[in-house]
């Protein structure tokens, strides 16, 4: 991936406003004034970092229980009242290691916008962005034009424009510490995946299956009648940089927002960061260059047997199956199928009959001299073939390990930023991967196949399907 660039010309080609290049010039220049990372405060082993979140609860309470060993100074949240529930069990009980978090929440300033949060608060040296897709790319641009470390949830962006730009910003600014939200990558059985493969333990790869059990929120439904907001919960705010008028209704928020196209990406978007990853990482395969989704019905088709796209997209299909074609790959071209909505792979030839693939998900490598398959997350690595136990044995390691392995994404993010640490998975690797998931989701609402030349950033063969690669933002939330 280091041949992956975000140059001028690729940039004007994908439609960025006046607007948002005249900011990021702005920002490289203060860049340029106030050090590598716009001014950042430099911090050693011994420092606690300054750390700010933006959606606290969900999610982000998950995040921020790892990091209440920091000064956790500034929190952003719609709804409060959700965050409070974030940190109770089924009983409505503290959970036991909640209650440090609990209490850092009680110390920290709180905003209701983390536009305001930015303005207002000075001291944020790092913030974790655990929001809706919808808000990534504009909650993650603001902190690192501030000088702010940022960790952001995955999916990185919505779109790929919105990818391109941070990562633009990030290699412009190197002093920033960028962390996408798959803790997977710092797994001691996903990394040891990738050193196998690139060991040549099952011969040469040209053949993925990736699956997953999503979507286990709505979708695939018609677009649900809006009903009042719960007290508590600042709508508005959550549509954020939604370019839609939508009233509220729980089959959006909080959780249930992934299946919707305002806001969300999809199965792709919520569960490609964690899958995708290791054929990414092993294999090397550059951008795909040819990319065709198939999917059920529309949401409100007229029988399970019409598929005609309606007029408006407003949600995605239930279930969707992606091919990808990397024509340029190193070695070759290689194919990788994604699969959501439960449905699995077909079994290949010399698959054990007695052995399940995962209905959760899974990732199944298929090489010229074995298989291997593994989980989520890369983990319970399995390998399929005469001999492949013996020869893995001597295939030695050559990944660093990260401590606490998938549990300490997010402290290795922090030592990180102390220079302690070499990041995970830094916008430099997030971005391209994020880029392979959000192309699935451009072909599904182009509805056919797209060629795709990753070096432009644009589709060759469907004009109109570059409109997907970038979207409109609300005024007020612009990026």
């Amino acid at each position: 991936m280091s041949g992956y660039r975000a140059d001028d010309r690729s940039v004007a080609q994908r439609g960025i406003s006046r607007r948002g290049l005249l900011g990021a010039a702005t920002g490289m220049a203060a860049g340029a004034l106030a050090g590598p990372a716009f001014g950042a405060r430099k911090l050693g082993p011994s420092d606690r970092v300054n750390v700010a979140v933006i959606g606290a609860g969900g999610q982000g309470a998950a995040n921020m229980a790892k990091l209440t060993g920091q000064n956790i100074v500034a929190m952003t949240d719609v709804d409060y009242g959700k965050v409070n529930r974030s940190l109770l069990d089924s009983q409505f009980k503290m959970i036991p290691d909640r209650q440090p978090l609990k209490e850092a929440y009680d110390k920290a300033a709180k905003f209701g916008d983390y536009r305001k949060m930015f303005d207002a608060q000075k001291d944020i040296d790092a913030v974790v962005i655990a929001t809706p897709d919808h808000h990534h790319a504009v909650a993650a641009r603001m902190a690192m034009e501030r000088g702010i470390h940022v960790y952001v949830q995955k999916p990185l962006t919505y779109t790929v424009q919105e990818g391109r730009l941070l990562l633009d910003l990030a290699r412009k600014n190197p002093g920033l510490i960028t962390q996408m939200g798959n803790q997977g990558h710092s797994g001691d059985d996903g990394r040891r995946v990738v050193e196998l493969i690139r060991g040549g333990l099952i011969g040469k790869v040209a053949e993925v299956h990736v699956w997953t059990n999503r979507p286990v929120w709505p979708q695939g439904v018609p677009r649900p009648q809006a009903v009042p907001a719960p007290t508590g919960l600042d709508w508005q705010t959550w549509l954020g940089p939604a370019d839609v008028d939508w009233g509220y209704h729980p089959d959006y928020a909080h959780f249930n927002w992934r299946g919707w196209v305002p806001f969300g990406t999809g199965a792709l978007g919520d569960m490609g960061a964690h899958l995708i990853d290791f054929p990414v990482w092993a294999l090397e395969p550059g951008l795909p260059t040819r990319i065709e989704t198939r999917h059920s019905r529309w949401p409100g088709g007229a029988s399970l047997w019409d598929s005609k796209r309606p007029a408006e997209l407003t949600g995605y299909p239930l279930a969707s199956v992606t091919h990808y074609e990397f024509g340029k790959a190193k070695g070759g071209p290689i194919h990788m199928t994604w699969y959501d909505g439960g449905i699995l792979p077909p079994t290949p030839k010399g698959f054990p009959a007695d052995l399940k693939m995962s209905p959760d998900g899974g990732v199944l490598f298929v090489g010229s001299k074995g298989m291997l398959m593994h989980e989520t997350y890369g983990q319970k690595p399995t390998l399929i073939g005469e001999g492949l136990s013996e020869k893995a044995a001597r295939i030695p390691q050559t990944l660093p390990r990260i401590t606490g392995g998938m549990g300490g994404h997010e402290m290795n993010w922090i030592r990180a930023i102390r220079g302690e640490e070499k990041i995970s998975s830094p916008f430099e690797y997030a971005v391209p991967l994020n880029e392979t998931m959000i192309l699935g989701v451009v072909a599904l609402r182009a509805d056919q196949a797209i060629e795709y030349d990753g070096a432009a950033s644009r589709v060759t063969n469907v004009a109109d399907a570059n409109q997907y690669l970038s979207r409109v933002y609300r005024k007020g939330w612009e990026l």
